[in-house]
């Protein structure tokens, strides 16, 4: 139940913003259809610049709502790694205007993970799905006047009921940090977090994890986005690091006059951790960007 009851909060809360942000585009035009019957006439409606919304996407802190979903396939899982590992991320961006340039971004990321033939003990796999994780990041971004920006707030994991079977039951708490160059059509620098233990049963791993992600993405004059980036996460106990090195396209369409980008690419694994996937894998994402 209280799973249910952390991932309705969080569903909710991404929920109302982005319904707001709708509401407020219905009435935007509703106005418009008003002022066409009225005589009046109204300014032309600026066109959407898709090179410049998919060079936000590439950029985690962009003043921009959009709602990805990311689907990947992880092989290798297991003691004897003979197992197989699917995990879908809900992973809404919902920027806060601060007034002078200034933002504060929030992503709450939902995991959900299907397990299947999943060695835990000699003689004994697992096969099934569950929550893994509920997780929270946040960044302060103030107004640089810069191509370089920055950005640093509160993070937070809950293992939300999780049985152990898809990772740590313990809960985490830390800070998140990121900063990035945007040069041309070049976007490219380093996000991370460290993360804390705060509670919970450390037998199926702790929260006491540093986390980097350099990234780098290059977008071309028609919307396609080429994109690298690797997420080395340490986990301070085990002593042992989750190195998986993702590359990948995408490209942005715009129908309707609503963006949506898909993309998707290879993931290789350089290290892993005891029992965590290994060798090649593949990612997939479809988000969809909520212009105000």
């Amino acid at each position: 139940m209280k799973t249910i009851l952390k991932i309705a909060v969080i569903a909710s809360t991404a929920l109302t913003f982005v319904s707001s942000a709708v509401a407020q585009e219905a009435a935007a035009r509703t106005g418009t259809i008003a002022a066409e019957k009225s005589g009046a006439l109204p300014a032309p409606k600026p066109a959407v610049d898709s090179v410049d919304i998919a060079k936000k996407l590439a950029n985690p802190i962009a003043n921009m709502i959009s709602v990805p979903l990311q689907y990947e396939f992880s092989r290798g899982v297991g003691l004897n790694q003979g197992g197989s590992e699917q995990t879908l991320l809900f992973q809404p961006v919902m920027p806060f205007n601060l007034g002078g340039g200034d933002t504060f971004i929030v992503r709450p990321i939902v995991a959900g993970v299907r397990e299947t033939s999943v060695q835990t003990a000699p003689g004994h796999s697992f096969s099934g799905y569950g929550i893994a994780s509920v997780t929270l990041e946040s960044f302060y971004a103030p107004n640089t006047n810069s191509s370089w920006i920055w950005g640093i707030g509160p993070y937070a994991q809950s293992p939300s009921g999780n049985s152990g079977k898809f990772g740590s039951q313990q809960t985490g708490a830390g800070v998140t940090g990121v900063v990035l160059n945007r040069d041309g059509p070049w976007t490219y620098g380093l996000l991370g977090y460290q993360s804390w233990n705060v509670g919970g049963n450390p037998a199926f791993g702790t929260q006491n994890n540093l986390y980097g992600q350099p990234f780098v993405a290059y977008t071309t004059k028609t919307a396609w986005t080429y994109t690298a980036n690797m997420e080395a996460q340490y986990n301070y106990d085990s002593r042992r690091t989750s190195n998986p090195l993702y590359t990948g396209i995408s490209k942005l369409f715009v129908i309707d006059g609503v963006p949506f980008s898909f993309g998707a690419g290879p993931i290789y694994y350089v290290s892993n951790t005891p029992g965590g996937p290994s060798g090649w894998g593949a990612r997939a994402t479809a988000t969809v960007v909520i212009l105000k």
